[in-house]
């Protein structure tokens, strides 16, 4: 069980590593975070920033209006980490976004919060309720959604939007993908109402157990790409190529804070 402790420092200490502003978390130090976002009870959103998503903010200007709306960025990737390091302001830690649904989802059991999962390929997202359900038991999952993948029309929009509403959830895992997912919750989040929306990615297929983590001393060593590559070599092989040419260009000449357009 992890033990979580009130955030030592203020969301409003950020560590800027190309271009992302990150907050200095530890795993507990997010997932109470978290709490406290749902404690306050004002829609909010945060963000779990992966390397990919630093490069996504370099190209894309209204990402960043994104990014300073956030209540906090965790930095979801080795190479941020190792980048806070040499420029002196070291991240304690990857926030893997794949982990941080579990504590979450553990957390709001504990806590009687109330989950709601959108998102996934058909069926993902039930399936991911019914594992997390039988993981953390007491765990209310108010709701799931899966949208089709072509755009949805104004009036399937408003209706879904619909459905999360009248469910009242606390917490709100968005799976869309990035940019896309960040983007649809800056424009529903305060609609919505809801407490606390973040993007999640993968990490419903990683909980309903249609995607595998790659081992642990890969994930501490930074080389999980490498075995997500290998289950989906067609799909992610040139966005790692492309990530890695953004962090050697990064690493060679380095870069926090944006300049000013």
């Amino acid at each position: 069980m992890l033990q979580t402790k009130e955030p030592e420092s203020s969301v409003r200490c950020r560590v800027w590593i190309w271009g992302v502003p990150y907050a200095p978390f530890t795993v507990a130090e997010a997932v109470a975070a978290v709490s406290e976002l749902i404690r306050a009870g004002r829609p909010s959103f945060f963000i779990t920033a992966p390397t990919h998503y630093a490069m996504l903010t370099e190209q894309c200007a209204d990402l960043r209006e994104i990014n300073e709306r956030a209540a906090f960025i965790v930095a979801d990737g080795k190479p941020l980490v190792w980048a806070s390091r040499m420029q002196g302001e070291p991240l304690p830690e990857r926030v893997a976004g794949s982990d941080l649904i579990f504590h979450l989802c553990e957390e709001a059991a504990n806590k009687g919060y109330r989950v709601f999962l959108l998102g996934g390929a058909e069926g993902v997202a039930d399936e991911a309720a019914r594992r997390l359900v039988e993981r953390y038991p007491g765990l209310k999952i108010v709701g799931t959604e899966c949208p089709p993948f072509r755009p949805t029309t104004p009036e399937e929009e408003e209706a879904m939007l619909d459905r999360i509403r009248n469910a009242e959830p606390d917490l709100l895992f968005v799976a869309f993908g990035q940019p896309k997912g960040e983007r649809w919750i800056l424009r529903h989040y305060e609609a919505l109402g809801v407490p606390v929306s973040v993007q999640v990615g993968a990490s419903l297929d990683f909980a309903a157990g249609r995607v595998h983590r790659a081992p642990r001393w890969m994930q501490k060593s930074g080389l999980e790409w490498v075995f997500r590559m290998a289950q989906e070599p067609r799909r992610l092989a040139g966005r790692y190529a492309r990530n890695a040419w953004f962090v050697a260009r990064r690493m060679a000449f380095g870069g926090g804070r944006p300049a000013d357009d």
